[in-house]
């Protein structure tokens, strides 16, 4: 029974002292903070004429974009005195006191700065952030997202998989490619996989986000969620971005019955804030105050791809937990992370879900990896193919409802069966494809595409150019379903396309159950519980910090001087003054990071950085064509490093390479993350690999179709082995960057050794 002369306490507000809580800020030896920062600013706001003119002790006059965007559409200017003035342990407590009804926590929220946010929310154990999350989720229903992917992008295989992932209960799927170009086959395999069995699956098809666009306008898809938001301004701007055009592109989907959440997350925080020393909390609750702002449905957070890195910050797991519970405390639907592999441990991965599963989420997983690790090309997931048994009977032995099913093997492979039979109908009435009966049994008995026998990423460009280039829809793929004798299938994807034009999915957190709009409008999140327990002491939490092999960037570079002395004795590099555009079609260029060479020397797979340099040119020699070696210093960027190299070289061709490894073959005329080939991995990508992209630039340059360099991936977690050398690497190259410096041509001469 609810205590209501307590409820009647909390809501006397002018009967409390006004007084702002100081917190003793964290300061990790390697110099991360997960929830607060020296640099941190204080709460604070200042209202005049009907307008913010202080924000968090930034004055009007000195506010970024970011602060202007805040102050004028996410803070609700008739709360703000309120929820100001409410001292910050006060409103902690709210947040985990039964008495107090979510919807005035939500009220109080719309009128609270970032800083204010972060300092309630920091105050709260893991167990207490749990309790928290649960009570302010918006939807009371939990549910689950997937990932379906394979390495070589095959539509047969993304079909099968798909139709199995709607069967095991996922209510939303969401696929990418190993090659960018892939992504209209991808889309419309998974599209129709989806509709096999059921309806009501939301869809997506993560590509660069012009792409990812056109693909939702012809009617494939029904949601998306990889429109980043970020925390410092120097961020946007190097993404071309703001606020403005961010809400403008979010305005764009939702006009066409697509719903939509933004990315964010605290290690892409640590990355990007890294040089203002802001505390990781800080700064996302920035970007979910800004997609507050911008009237977004929710949000995609919890460390997403930068979670491993996060994992490695003194409070990491904590951390990301309370940037979930600032995002349903604004009232957004929250996919609560969970789809980056944190770690190798299977003890810390069950820890880290175990949260999300007996609080629930309106996405536990944004996702989870129903296929196997090694076809994941999100990289794998905290949860994939491999413990999706393990899941299920997690919700068994907690009695909580983690949003699957168990489906009987019998039953999953008939709708894989269905799936393919459905796509390669599809693909014959439009002129597509024909795969052949050898292709389709493959598929349907595969675990993954190491025992397929179907299409290869050059394969299926063929089919993705001929889908965007005819022009293809939804509406041409339900009527080939139809005529093929696909009937229910085409029913079902014709369903989604009728939810498009009543926008009904569009409400906050809303899902598809069983044909029916499951949202807050009609299934309110209304649990009340209580909350309290065990609190890690201060001085025992420093005895936790307290590991061994602590990782800070004088290591790393430290480590790199011992390879700098090998380097020496094996190239030199000589600058020949200011790079300018060429002419000649023979001109390649490779386009080098700021500290390529200069202060880093070997590759994250520990390869040197003569030896890739050599295979490069050599391959590039070998085709006839030059290669011309330039330095950027403006970014740091893959693929602004391989966007610069092709608008400068007259071939229109460049390769961009960071020194860590990571590499791009660009074409100078292409959106900048719309490229040739990536490759991403750099901890696994070989010398061989180096020698593949070099040869295939070439073969661009040509006016050739190379078969695209994929490098194998055998679901090694690679975040957590990888992520906190990368994120020191990374500081140490930005730190060399100038805006507007000059790129650079450079002479390389190889002085000897062979790779």
């Amino acid at each position: 029974m609810m205590n209501v002369n307590r409820w009647k306490r909390y809501a006397d507000w002018d009967e409390r002292p006004l007084r702002l809580d100081k917190f003793a800020a964290e300061d990790p030896a390697n110099g991360f903070s997960a929830f607060t920062s020296p640099n941190d600013p204080q709460p604070g706001i200042g209202i005049a004429n009907g307008r913010v003119i202080s924000l968090d002790g930034v004055l009007e006059r000195d506010f970024d974009m970011i602060d202007r965007f805040i102050a004028r559409h996410h803070i609700d200017l008739s709360v703000a005195p309120e929820a100001m003035a409410l001292d910050s342990s006060f409103v902690a407590r709210m947040l985990v006191d039964m008495n107090v009804p979510r919807e005035h926590l939500v009220r109080l929220a719309h009128g609270m700065t970032p800083a204010k946010l972060a300092q309630c929310v920091s105050q709260l154990s893991a167990l207490e952030i749990a309790f928290a999350y649960s009570k302010m989720r918006a939807r009371k229903t939990p549910g689950n997202q997937a990932h379906v992917t394979n390495a070589k992008d095959d539509p047969l295989q993304l079909a099968a998989d798909a139709a199995t992932a709607v069967a095991f209960g996922f209510d939303e799927i969401e696929t990418t490619m190993r090659v960018s170009r892939n992504a209209w086959s991808n889309a419309l395999a998974c599209a129709v996989g989806a509709a096999v069995g059921r309806w009501g699956t939301l869809f997506q098809c993560s590509s660069e986000e012009a792409e990812e666009l056109r693909i939702g306008m012809a009617g494939f898809t029904s949601y998306a969620e990889t429109v980043s938001v970020y925390g410092t301004e120097k961020s946007f701007t190097d993404g071309d971005d703001t606020p403005w055009s961010k809400a403008f592109l979010a305005a764009a989907y939702a006009s066409r019955g697509i719903k939509m959440r933004c990315t964010s997350g605290a290690g892409a925080e640590l990355l990007m804030g890294f040089h203002e020393s802001k505390s990781l909390l800080y700064l996302e609750a920035r970007c979910l105050c800004l997609q507050r702002g911008m009237g977004v449905q929710g949000t995609q957070n919890g460390g997403i791809d930068g979670a491993p890195l996060t994992a490695t910050v003194p409070g990491g797991f904590r951390e990301l937990m309370a940037e979930n519970l600032i995002a349903v405390w604004l009232d957004l639907e929250c996919a609560s992370g969970n789809d980056a592999r944190a770690t190798e441990s299977e003890i810390r991965v069950g820890a880290k879900i175990m949260p999300y599963l007996v609080a629930g989420s309106d996405l536990i997983c944004s996702g989870f990896g129903s296929v196997l690790k090694y076809d994941n090309s999100f990289n794998p997931s905290l949860l994939n193919g491999e413990e999706l048994e393990d899941y299920l009977v997690l919700q068994r032995d907690f009695e909580a409802d983690g949003g699957l099913t168990p489906l009987p093997e019998e039953k999953a492979l008939d709708l894989r069966r269905r799936a393919i039979d459905a796509l390669s109908a599809v693909f014959a009435e439009l002129g597509l494809a024909d795969p052949t009966e050898a292709m389709k049994r493959s598929v349907a008995v595969a675990s993954g595409s190491d025992d397929t026998e179907s299409y290869t990423p050059r394969d299926v460009a063929f089919i993705s150019a001929a889908i965007k280039d005819s022009g293809i829809t939804v509406v041409d793929v339900i009527k080939a379903l139809a005529l093929r004798g696909f009937r229910a299938e085409a029913e079902n994807l014709l369903n989604m396309v009728k939810l498009r034009l009543s926008g009904d999915y569009l409400q906050t957190s809303a899902m598809i159950r069983n044909g029916r709009i499951v949202s807050a409008v009609n299934d309110p999140n209304d649990y009340l519980g209580p909350g309290s327990g065990y609190r890690v002491s201060e001085e025992r939490r420093l005895e936790l910090n307290g590991i061994r092999d602590l990782l800070d960037q004088k290591e790393v570079l430290r480590s790199e001087a011992l390879h700098e002395r090998e380097e020496v004795a094996r190239i030199v590099y000589r600058s020949l003054g200011a790079a300018g555009a060429s002419t000649d079609q023979a001109d390649v260029v490779i386009g080098i990071s700021p500290a390529f060479g200069r202060r880093l020397f070997q590759t994250m797979a520990g390869h040197r950085l003569s030896d890739v340099l050599r295979e490069l040119t050599n391959a590039i020699l070998a085709r006839g064509l030059t290669p011309r070696i330039v330095r950027f210093r403006h970014t740091a960027d893959t693929s602004f490093l391989g966007l610069s190299a092709a608008r400068l070289a007259g071939s229109g061709i460049g390769i961009g390479i960071q020194a860590k490894g990571t590499a791009v073959i660009h074409q100078k005329d292409r959106l900048p993350h719309n490229n040739l080939e990536l490759f991403s991995n750099a901890p696994i990508t070989s010398l061989a690999h180096y020698r593949g992209l070099g040869a295939n630039a070439a073969a661009y340059a040509l006016g050739e179709m190379p078969e695209p360099v994929v490098v194998p991936q055998r679901g090694e977690a690679m975040g957590s082995r990888y992520h906190a050398r990368v994120a020191m690497v990374y500081a140490i190259e930005t730190t060399l960057t100038e805006e507007g410096a000059p790129p650079e041509w450079v002479e390389v001469t190889f002085k000897g050794g062979r790779p």
